[in-house]
């Protein structure tokens, strides 16, 4: 069965998806958005916990009080009044202790550096954000341009368990680019005290999803989801999408999801150069064990761990930053992990995962009990994070495809930046932005 013709179909229900449709269906362009999820919101989906709470993240989530872009979006769809700004008490676990780190004079308290090393991590990131062309980065890995800007000890210290915890055996790979970006974006991102301060959408990020959903169809746009694409390809002057739940003709399509997940789209049409560009940049999947507990572990939302014999690379609890009010009374807590896609981690149930977890729950938080679960959520995500290496700007395609009215964007496309939804957003308008001017200049 084919539908009716559409001037443009969008390939994912993301943020980037969503956005892009929401600029199109602004232009009076009809647009149809195909999502292989029951679910929109990619990344950003959400589940319940309870007829009382609120939906809760997936993945964890915040964004920073400097990404200008979701904010502008929350204003146009009458929303601010969701926005929770709150200062982040954010902390680092190492060498059996916790330390905190929310405030440049918890840095200077930072005992496991000796004095001129913590003054030499303060300045770290002060010259990070000095940084005026990050191309000239883009020949360093990460290991190297933090040695050089902050020395020995405070890389093996600070953050080469944090590289490795976040990016594994391919940790040597990754950027200078990538690292610069996280340091500038966080610096930034703070009070008046030097506090950092993060922001949250009340509902979770999945209502700020939904809001925006709501308002494409208002203007006119389409919503599919449970239609995975079989295949994307040119026929009659436009293009043929083939989805699990029926043919669409489009003028113009674009792609949201990996890019790998779009070479398998058009490999019977693409060229081999084309498809092995699309294949060549890798991927980390990423597993998130979600706790709802009746006590809380510690007081600090987000805490980094700088111990490479703990499994996970970070400990959020979610209800350090959001209160527990929201979840009846439940603590929440995210233990995330970046891995291949093949490791035994990845593969296991969600019972198997939790009794991994708890023997390390436990070391690193002796008062902590198993009686304190009442429910543990296991969360799946294959394209989670794209390794951004040295020379990456050469690695990334092109946004549009070499075969007229096939568009990419996707998280892996947000360069210099990385992902996270300011940038989805950012992008997703760009696009759809542009395709209406092609098509109504």
């Amino acid at each position: 069965m084919t539908t009716p013709h559409t001037q443009v179909a969008i390939i994912g229900a993301g943020f980037t998806g969503l956005a892009a449709a929401y600029e199109l269906s602004q232009a009076g362009i009809s647009v149809v958005v195909l999502e292989a999820e029951a679910d929109i919101g990619g990344l950003a989906a959400a589940f319940d916990i309870g007829e009382q709470s609120e939906k809760l993240d997936r993945f964890y989530h915040h964004w920073f009080t400097n990404d200008l872009e979701v904010i502008q979006l929350i204003k146009e769809l009458n929303l601010c009044d969701k926005v929770k700004i709150n200062p982040s008490n954010t902390g680092m676990y190492f060498a059996n202790q916790f330390f905190k780190l929310s405030t440049p004079w918890d840095l200077l308290r930072f005992k496991p550096l000796a004095f001129p090393d913590r003054i030499h991590l303060g300045l770290l990131a002060l010259k990070a954000r000095k940084v005026e062309n990050w191309q000239e980065l883009e020949n360093k890995t990460a290991a190297e341009w933090l040695q050089e800007l902050g020395g020995e000890n405070v890389y093996k210290i600070v953050w080469e368990p944090l590289l490795r915890g976040k990016f594994g055996a391919v940790a040597d790979q990754v950027s200078a680019v990538w690292f610069w970006n996280k340091l500038k974006l966080r610096g930034s991102s703070r009070g008046k005290g030097g506090e950092e301060r993060l922001a949250y959408f009340k509902g979770g990020f999945v209502a700020l999803v939904e809001a925006l959903a709501a308002k494409v169809k208002q203007l006119g746009g389409k919503i599919q989801t449970g239609s995975p694409v079989i295949s994307i390809a040119p026929a009659n002057g436009g293009w043929l999408i083939k989805t699990a739940s029926g043919d669409i003709q489009a003028d113009r399509v674009i792609s949201t999801p990996a890019l790998p997940l779009l070479a398998n789209m058009i490999e019977n049409w693409a060229s081999p150069e084309y498809l092995t560009k699309l294949r060549r940049i890798n991927y980390l999947a990423n597993v998130c064990l979600v706790l709802e507990l009746d006590h809380s572990l510690s007081d600090t939302y987000w805490l980094n761990v700088n111990d490479p014999s703990f499994p996970f690379v970070g400990v959020i609890e979610h209800t350090n930053f959001q209160s527990t009010k929201d979840y009846d009374g439940k603590h929440i807590v995210y233990l995330s992990k970046y891995l291949p896609h093949t490791d035994k981690l990845y593969l296991m149930s969600d019972d198997e995962l939790l009794a991994f977890a708890l023997p390390h729950l436990k070391r690193m938080f002796p008062k902590f009990k198993e009686a304190w679960i009442k429910k543990h959520h296991v969360w799946h995500a294959r394209w989670a994070q794209p390794v951004v290496e040295k020379h990456y700007s050469q690695l990334i395609p092109a946004c549009e495809s070499p075969k007229r009215g096939l568009f990419l964007a996707s998280m892996a496309q947000i360069y210099p930046e990385d992902r996270g939804t300011n940038y989805a957003i950012r992008e997703g308008r760009r696009m759809g932005r542009h395709l209406s001017d092609l098509i109504q200049p």
